[in-house]
């Protein structure tokens, strides 16, 4: 009897043990479940805490803007349209989706570059990236350096708006893209005076509506100008001479890309420089719409981004006026020179392909032709004698000469 009450309480005691284990198990999965879910609650809420900035415009209102059409990532434009949004909206803060305050920032850059009439930031930002440790997506928060209040920013636009109408009044929106280009470099050139000591002089508000700035100014408000006119223009940095930086413009005319620096067309630049300046001259063509040979004999673009080649001089401003020549020809540059005379003209330019013609133009043109063109202003103009002055720019394989009438 005792063996068989023995193991009666054995058989229990195993099914209390297997009835606790059970009570266990199904605790502990509830208790698992409960934590799952307040995690997910939590996750919730970290995720709606988060205000990233709202991407509403659709992309193809972006896809003309050069800096942005470099961009081949998805992820990259949608940070790129972020921050458009939150600098158009002049957020003090701006929540993107990007886990990389480097790439923010760069990403920013290029958003200015693209867009010059963001004239209240000066490219200046503090980003800081945020990891989460549950796993949510990683966020920046990108808090742009603004040069003005939203008071200021308005009264500002105000002044850009009316400067605008003014400069664009001389010129149809059915003119050529060359002569669109050309009103534009000349306007600039002849409006926009060039110092290092003007305020704001990184953005278009300095040379549209102050008159005064730098390199950066006159570059942004040609791109700001043109792309009202229906010209691509893209903002280009580098530097010039070797060393100082500087800024110009890509411009497409009629299909084709040139290199457009209003800055170099204006001589108060190159004095201001401490370089020599045309005495004759408010305004030099050097540099509208040229290629790649031209530009790079004395600028170098940042190798940061890729530019499309400028290989065309069709439109270039000495081609279209009858002033460049392939090659050197005696006739050719005789004729130049009397049909100024007898036109009463200034000054006679030869720009040549290449210095081997240059520098024989220079030779014959200085050492026997002008005195032959001289002679000839003499008879037309009754005059005893005469006075002329040359300008030798052998950098741009360039002749320029002025006479006294």
């Amino acid at each position: 009897m005792k063996k068989n009450k023995s193991g009666c309480l054995g058989l229990l005691l195993k099914f209390l043990l297997m009835w606790l284990f059970i009570v266990l198990l199904m605790m502990g999965f509830r208790l698992f479940r409960e934590y799952q879910a307040a995690q997910s609650e939590k996750e919730l809420e970290v995720s709606q805490e988060i205000p990233f900035q709202e991407d509403s415009e659709g992309e193809e209102s972006f896809a003309l803007h050069y800096y942005y059409s470099l961009l081949s990532d998805g992820k990259e434009k949608k940070i790129y349209r972020e921050i458009y949004q939150g600098m158009k909206n002049r957020e003090d803060e701006i929540y993107i989706h990007c886990r990389d305050a480097n790439q923010a920032n760069r990403i920013l850059g290029e958003v200015l570059r693209d867009y010059p009439e963001f004239f209240w930031c000066d490219g200046g930002a503090s980003s800081t990236s945020y990891e989460m440790d549950s796993g949510q997506e990683a966020y920046t928060i990108v808090s742009p350096e603004y040069n003005c209040s939203p008071e200021e920013k308005q009264a500002r636009q105000e002044e850009i708006d009316s400067a605008v109408q003014e400069a664009l009044q001389g010129i149809s929106i059915d003119a050529s893209d060359y002569d669109k280009i050309l009103y534009v470099y000349e306007y600039i050139v002849n409006s926009v005076e060039y110092d290092l000591e003007a305020p704001n002089n990184q953005n278009i508000y300095s040379a549209l509506a102050g008159k005064r700035s730098v390199c950066a100014g006159y570059s942004k408000a040609a791109q700001y100008l043109l792309e009202r006119l229906g010209i691509t223009a893209v903002y280009v940095t580098g530097n010039a001479n070797g060393a100082n930086a500087h800024a110009w413009n890509l411009v497409q005319c009629e299909g084709e890309y040139y290199h457009l620096d209003t800055t170099w067309g204006d001589p108060v630049y190159q004095l201001a420089e401490g370089e020599e300046a045309p005495q004759w001259e408010n305004i030099t063509y050097d540099y509208m719409c040229c290629n790649d040979a031209e530009i790079y004999r004395t600028h170098q673009a940042d190798a940061e981004y890729p530019l499309p080649q400028c290989t065309g001089m069709t439109w270039n401003y000495y081609v279209v006026n009858g002033m460049y020549y392939d090659s050197y020809d005696s006739n050719t540059a005789l004729n130049a020179l009397n049909g100024a005379i007898n036109e009463r003209r200034n000054p006679t330019i030869f720009k040549y392909f290449d210095e081997a013609s240059y520098q024989q133009a220079k030779e014959e043109i200085l050492g026997n032709l002008v005195h032959s063109a001289a002679q000839n202003l003499c008879s037309i103009y009754g005059l005893g004698e005469v006075q002329y002055y040359y300008e030798d720019r052998p950098e741009l394989c360039k002749l320029t000469i002025y006479w006294q009438y």
